[in-house]
């Protein structure tokens, strides 16, 4: 793997050859031309936030707030970015944060994703509502590190089985995802009147399990069985029906179509896949039926952090779900030190939510989190590239944050502290 400099060299080199790399280092440029190539209705549902977008604005201007005071003359020739997360190591501070129904954006989706992870070395954070299969993007990443983000659905046999498939193709974890028991009021979204999920997008996991299959066999085979109200017959809802049908595992389009089961799954998973009523006791389900780690994404008060700890979780990640639920809230870089103090190194702490520069990786550090998670910049190189798109996005990024801990005067991780920062 090339280190920083050697990154930022090979670009100047190839740029004097007339060769450009596939996406550009500049996050605004990234963004604008991903939001170019997409269709308006991934467009909303990738880059939209809840309400007024407040949130999503505040998750930026809140690392504006500090500021790196770099020392001088610290000998940074050689540099170490590699961190310990439950006993592992990992070469650099980051992983990849679970974001959904990636096909909207490149038709390799979520694997192209798991083989640039695998790549770059940074954990992949399979995606509940994925479109692909854990398992087989698991099987693209060979020993590479994985975690599994869990939506508590409102079958507890179908949240089991989605933490032991998790087990099974090897996941250091599970991302149990809390503020997304009911969907946020996403304007973008809303104003398209558009949810991917009702084509067949995004479900992958749960067509590929196997109580979910057993339901869908109970849910067809009951005549009393209520559907939800059928919408009247367009053109659009011919091309959402074909859709659902075509990303339905198996062979035979009128086969399938017979069948029922494309758009029973749909509605089944309509149906079941949030539960808004799990409390604090509910996790005692999960920890009876995993042995693996178990991080709670979704913390921004001290208080449910220290609770977190009282019911013998193992990590904590700090984030507002990238200001998509929760319009007016506190940013995620706000709420870290609060938390940080909350959980006095217990556990680890991760942060998503903002992160666009190496900069913002610095800071997060500086003020106590154990790594950070990157969002939406890798659905822009997967948008704009593929596998090579978001690889890049990678390696731009870690070379960013490299240069600039060794610039603000560090070595390594550890060296990054409070006293890097003023305010």
């Amino acid at each position: 793997m090339l280190k920083a400099n050697d990154w930022q060299s090979q670009i100047y080199i190839n740029g004097f050859a007339g060769k450009n790399d596939q996406v550009t280092p500049d996050w605004n440029k990234l963004e604008a031309q991903a939001i170019q190539k997409m269709d308006h209705k991934a467009a909303g549902y990738i880059v939209g936030g809840a309400g007024l977008q407040e949130t999503v604005a505040a998750n930026r201007s809140g690392f504006a707030q500090w500021k790196i005071v770099p020392r001088m003359l610290r000998n940074v020739e050689q540099s170490d970015t590699s961190i310990n997360l439950f006993g592992q190591t990992f070469s650099s501070p980051f992983w990849l944060c679970p974001i959904g129904v990636l096909e909207m954006v490149h038709p390799e989706a979520d694997l192209a994703v798991a083989k640039a992870a695998a790549q770059a070395g940074i954990p992949y954070v399979f995606s509940n509502q994925a479109s692909v299969p854990m398992e087989t993007c698991a099987g693209a990443m060979g020993t590479a590190p994985r975690f599994f983000q869990l939506y508590w659905s409102k079958n507890r046999d179908l949240v089991a089985s989605f933490v032991q498939r998790a087990e099974a193709c090897g996941c250091a974890g599970i991302v149990l995802t809390l503020d997304t028991t009911l969907l946020g009021w996403r304007t973008m979204d809303l104003d398209l009147a558009y949810l991917p999920f009702m084509e067949g997008k995004g479900i992958a996991q749960y067509t590929s399990d196997p109580v979910f299959q057993k339901m869908l066999d109970a849910k067809l085979q009951d005549p009393n069985a209520a559907g939800p109200p059928r919408p009247p017959l367009t053109m659009q809802l011919l091309k959402g029906l074909i859709s659902s049908v075509q990303r339905y595992p198996g062979k035979g389009f009128l086969q399938k179509l017979r069948s029922g089961r494309p758009m029973g799954a749909v509605q089944l998973f309509v149906q079941t896949y949030s539960n808004p009523a799990i409390t604090w006791e509910d996790l005692a389900f999960l920890r009876e039926h995993t042995k693996l780690p178990i991080l709670l994404k979704g913390i921004l008060h001290p208080d449910d952090a220290r609770k977190a700890l009282d019911y013998g979780m193992n990590g904590i990640v700090v984030s507002n779900h990238g200001g998509r639920q929760v319009d007016g809230a506190i940013s995620a870089i706000e709420a870290l030190p609060g938390v940080v103090e909350a959980v006095n190194k217990q556990v680890p702490v991760i942060l998503d939510s903002g992160i666009r520069g190496g900069a913002d990786v610095f800071k997060a550090l500086a003020l106590g989190a154990s790594a950070v998670g990157l969002g939406r910049p890798y659905v822009y190189g997967l948008t704009l590239g593929g596998q090579q798109g978001v690889y890049e996005v990678l390696r731009h990024l870690m070379a960013d944050f490299e240069l600039t801990m060794r610039l603000a005067g560090c070595r390594r991780v550890e060296e990054i502290e409070r006293g890097c920062l003023n305010v």
